[in-house]
């Protein structure tokens, strides 16, 4: 009986009927090019690449691909900035990262960095964080490993 109603006495039926596949269209579509955007997020060295040997200053460039920079202070979804964490491994996500020494803060939203390095091996983890320097954790954690002459 339902489908036996016309569209001219009964409008708001036929409407739904063609409203609601195109809106359950647009949630979909939305839901795949916006959702899994941030767990898609990565970090990386741009420059230097893994396993080179260069001298000091070591000239760093930092990526990140999926996220927005955005400098330290506010917490705003899907932003952050760079961490440098100079031989050591990341931080866990929502745990704070110092700022001292070995653990080197770009919370104006910096990319690049002219890097202090004594002579030898040298682990370099970039670390993305969030506004208050709450770690994003390993998935946006990258490391390579220099030598520096």
């Amino acid at each position: 009986m339902e489908s036996d109603l016309h569209p001219l006495i009964y409008p708001w039926r036929f409407q739904m009927k063609i409203r609601l596949p195109f809106l359950v269209s647009v949630l979909v579509l939305l839901a795949v090019s916006c959702g899994p955007a941030q767990s898609q997020a990565r970090v990386f060295f741009v420059e230097p690449a893994d396993g080179t040997t260069v001298q000091s200053p070591v000239h760093v460039v930092m990526g990140v691909e999926g996220m927005q920079v955005k400098p330290a202070g506010e917490i705003v979804e899907g932003t952050g900035h760079h961490h440098l964490l100079i031989d050591r491994g990341g931080y866990a996500e929502g745990e704070a990262i110092p700022n001292d020494e070995q653990n080197r803060h770009f919370g104006g939203g910096q990319t690049e960095t002219e890097l202090e390095l004594e002579p030898g091996q040298h682990t370099l983890t970039l670390q993305f964080a969030n506004g208050a320097h709450q770690s994003y954790g390993e998935r946006l954690a990258a490391s390579i490993t220099i030598t520096v002459e």
